[in-house]
């Protein structure tokens, strides 16, 4: 009998098609959506093993074992691009900056895409190669993935979860609940960005100058921080929440109280306008590539040089400290000379931006 002809699917149409149930259904649809989108964008040797899992070399640093710190986050953001990035960049930056915050150096993710059933493909080619993009940038590859499809009307469009594994050297110890009394808190850079950018898109609202999100991956700023051999206790990334609900979050964790002072904080003139405008404050409000770092307060200055000298942390500042407090709050020194207390939120004020 002669072999049965191989039958050869049309190639995706990137500009016009859409995603449809086949797509999520472990068949030939599914295979050519991998091979001719997600693979295009994100191959390498071991995402091209083919496998229900990466195997992946032993982790060293400096030729000496560490130990292996993994991460996973999910992304939901509203609108799927905003100015300055998207849901694919965010989705590596996100979970490179949960891993580098730990004092690692991240090495691999994985990704899963739940797609819904007539979603566009070229916007779904969009936020691949945005996403490549960011790992290359990041220099950490996706090594692994999962692709679902959900029923027209049971998502949002796409939804994207990430896994981060890095690895950490012996002798380093970073963690919220390492801060002391007599601490320095500094910031990497102005406050706010991303969650105006996301809310002025959602919103069609426009100002006199453009606000971008910060996204970005912290990875390369961290381990030139960590090269200074300062005493650095802790390191967050204020995403949701912002800047007030991480540092609320540190002062529980270490059983300590702030004090910030306003007038160091930074924040551009156009989000502040912003905020004001829409009746948020900025400390509330979400970033995406800025970091939060306590350190001992004879490390400070060198610390804060280190960040200044690279370009994702040109505008660090100094911002306060830590105090002891036994009620664990955090205050704020205002520039009219009285101060307040910076809480959590009680809600969520500006959901979907992350």
């Amino acid at each position: 009998m002669a072999a049965a002809k191989r039958v050869h699917a049309p190639a995706l149409d990137l500009q016009h098609g859409k995603v449809d149930m086949s797509h999520g259904s472990g068949g030939r649809a599914m295979v050519q959506l991998v091979a001719e989108l997600f693979a295009r964008h994100l191959g390498n040797a071991y995402l091209g093993q083919g496998n229900d899992g990466a195997v992946l070399p032993a982790p060293l640093l400096a030729g000496r074992p560490g130990r292996l710190v993994m991460s996973t986050d999910s992304h939901v953001v509203s609108p799927l691009f905003f100015p300055g990035g998207d849901i694919g960049s965010l989705a590596v930056n996100g979970t490179v900056n949960d891993v580098a915050m730990m004092g690692a150096t991240p090495l691999y993710l994985s990704a899963a895409f739940i797609l819904e059933e007539g979603f566009a493909l070229a916007e779904l080619a969009r936020i691949v190669a945005s996403m490549a993009q960011a790992a290359r940038t990041a220099g950490v590859p996706v090594v692994s993935g999962d692709t679902k499809v959900v029923e027209r009307g049971k998502g949002d469009g796409v939804f994207i979860s990430t896994t981060g594994v890095g690895v950490l050297p012996q002798g380093i110890d970073i963690g919220g609940s390492r801060a002391r009394p007599g601490d320095a808190v500094l910031v990497s850079g102005s406050m706010g960005d991303h969650g105006v950018a996301v809310m002025s898109r959602r919103e069609n609202l426009s100002f006199e100058a453009p606000i971008e999100s910060d996204t970005a991956a912290l990875n390369g700023l961290v381990a030139a921080m960590l090269a200074t051999g300062a005493d650095i206790r802790c390191l967050r990334d204020p995403t949701r929440g912002g800047l007030a609900a991480t540092l609320n979050e540190i002062a529980a964790q270490s059983g300590v109280g702030m004090m910030l002072r306003e007038p160091a904080i930074p924040v551009k003139p156009v989000v502040a306008a912003a905020c004001e405008l829409l009746g948020l404050d900025p400390l509330n409000v979400a970033n995406e590539g800025k970091l939060i770092a306590v350190c001992a307060a004879a490390d400070a200055a060198r610390l804060l040089a280190a960040m200044q000298a690279h370009p994702l942390a040109r505008d660090a500042a100094l911002v306060g400290e830590v105090i002891a407090d036994t009620h664990q709050f955090v205050q704020l020194s205002t520039a009219l000379g009285g101060r307040r207390i910076v809480d959590w939120l009680a809600g969520d004020q500006l959901p979907r931006i992350c």
